[in-house]
């Protein structure tokens, strides 16, 4: 059975995204080892992962991307000769999803458009739940009145529970085709 995962997009990616890549479907993200950037050691092939972006005090579903593998393959290009060479030339398009982190390594999936106007409306952002490898649930810390006040508590990436991933995808189903709003 499929997992579910939310990872969360910083401001300097969602603001290349937005001036690149609006209604585009990435077919790459980068997991770490270093805390600049996500790790998805967890996230396995099949499961999806939502990307989530704060902006002031709102947050916004950009895109559901599901796992294919998580192996360099052609399309990332030639692995560096030298320090000075880009990692994964062959996805410099989408460069911005952490191919230069520390110890970057490519996750292939197929993803749905990148878009910035899709908002987690605040009675479901106070409702969604996490679990922990324990099986320990827990919600979003810093929710005041439908808006999230500090995203201390999205960073990472944190698997969903079953009924938190199935109200994500149906807000992201139900939401009008991609535009350039937000």
């Amino acid at each position: 059975m499929s997992a579910a995962f939310t990872t969360l997009w910083t401001h300097d990616v969602c603001r290349e995204l937005r001036r690149h890549r609006v209604g585009q479907r990435p077919p790459v993200a980068f997991s770490g080892v270093h805390q600049s950037l996500p790790s998805w050691t967890s996230v396995g092939i099949g499961d999806d992962v939502f990307a989530l972006h704060v902006n002031r005090c709102v947050v916004y579903l950009v895109s559901r991307l599901r796992v294919v593998d998580k192996q360099r393959r052609d399309c990332c290009g030639p692995a560096p000769a030298t320090w000075r060479d880009p990692a994964y030339p062959g996805h410099g398009a989408w460069a911005m999803l952490g191919a230069g982190g520390c110890g970057a390594s490519p996750v292939h999936v197929e993803a749905t458009p990148v878009r910035f106007d899709v908002a987690i409306p605040g009675d479901l952002l106070g409702a969604l739940t996490w679990r922990n490898r324990r099986g320990e649930q827990s919600t979003l810390k810093y929710v005041v009145n439908g808006r999230l006040e500090r995203s201390i508590s999205l960073q990472n990436v944190r698997r969903l529970t079953d009924e938190s991933a199935a109200r994500l995808g149906a807000l992201l189903e139900s939401s009008p085709h991609p535009s350039r709003a937000a």
